[in-house]
């Protein structure tokens, strides 16, 4: 069948289905602690030390991506946990409530279901619950779990979802009045380096982004442009947050046009987002720790936590 016009081409989608399986090629790292900052199994953060046993570094928020659905958790980001650690951050990475959490996984968990159509994205409000609880918490939970981290300094990074996530969680304070999650200042935060994040609902929505994911993650059509006001970052500007986002240009998951209309929005709301374009670069090397786009994330967070 010949290819549908504006839909990804078949070498598109061969060089994507390459790079997805570099990236899950990984075996996952174990964390050097784990810890609870709730009652659900999801409510727990990963802790991983900096491999070159330095004291008084940064501390890296990890968000793991996957269209905030159950069959991808935190291990396939392992990997990238533990290269940030290997470049000498602390790292912790953060699990939180997703969607469709009966549907069978594969890979330990950290895969995409075998078989059947995709489980329904995120929980509404639960995952917003826990991405605001988890941050809350971290400086007391990383304090106890890597003591050689400076909790003064944190970035948050987060791909795909998890971008969006770690967008979202850096503009709680412009959150609408009345907002369960809404912050009186802005967090502690050096900066957030987004990567290929699901920044812009609109043009997400507009595009099909992850089979309709971003509807699906504020509970359905009914109420989404209510909803879309507490969670959509696009919305949610400016932050007066250092914001880096890093954006391969063959993404056929998360099109660098979603990166784009946040960028744009950013600029009319009167701040600059810095927007790296990766060339011949698709949607899962930049958490391959194989792939050279990995060493750009590590930069661009290093450029805002030191």
């Amino acid at each position: 069948m010949a290819d549908t016009p504006g839909s990804p081409d078949s070498a598109a989608r061969d060089r994507d289905e390459a790079e997805s399986a570099s990236a899950f090629a990984h075996p996952p790292v174990a964390p050097d602690a784990t810890a609870a900052y709730g009652d659900h199994p999801d409510q727990v953060v990963d802790f991983y030390a900096p491999r070159d046993g330095r004291t008084g570094v940064p501390l890296v928020v990890l968000l793991h991506g996957g269209a905030w659905r159950a069959p991808y958790d935190r291990a396939h980001a392992s990997p990238l946990a533990d290269f940030l650690a290997r470049r000498g951050f602390a790292v912790a990475s953060v699990e939180y409530r997703r969607g469709g959490d009966d549907i069978p996984r594969q890979r330990g968990g950290s895969g995409p279901a075998t078989a059947g159509a995709d489980p329904v994205a995120g929980r509404w409000p639960e995952t917003f619950d826990d991405v605001a609880a988890a941050l809350d918490a971290l400086p007391v939970l990383a304090a106890r779990a890597l003591p050689g981290a400076d909790v003064r300094r944190i970035v948050v990074t987060g791909h795909s979802a998890g971008g969006h996530l770690a967008l979202w969680a850096a503009a709680r304070h412009v959150l609408p009045e009345g907002s369960p999650w809404r912050l009186p200042a802005p967090p502690p935060l050096r900066g957030v380096v987004a990567l290929a994040p699901i920044a812009d609902f609109a043009t997400a929505v507009r595009l099909g982004v992850c089979g309709g994911a971003v509807t699906q993650l504020l509970g359905g059509e009914a109420g989404f442009a209510d909803r879309a006001a507490h969670a959509d970052p696009g919305m949610l500007l400016p932050t007066g947050i250092a914001t880096a986002i890093v954006q391969g240009v063959e993404d056929i998951v998360v099109p660098q046009a979603v990166s784009e209309a946040y960028v744009e929005a950013a600029a009319q709301a009167g701040e600059t987002v810095g927007l790296t374009l990766l060339g011949g670069v698709g949607h899962f090397p930049l958490i391959d720790p194989a792939a050279d786009a990995c060493a750009v994330v590590a930069e661009e967070i290093t450029q805002l936590a030191w």
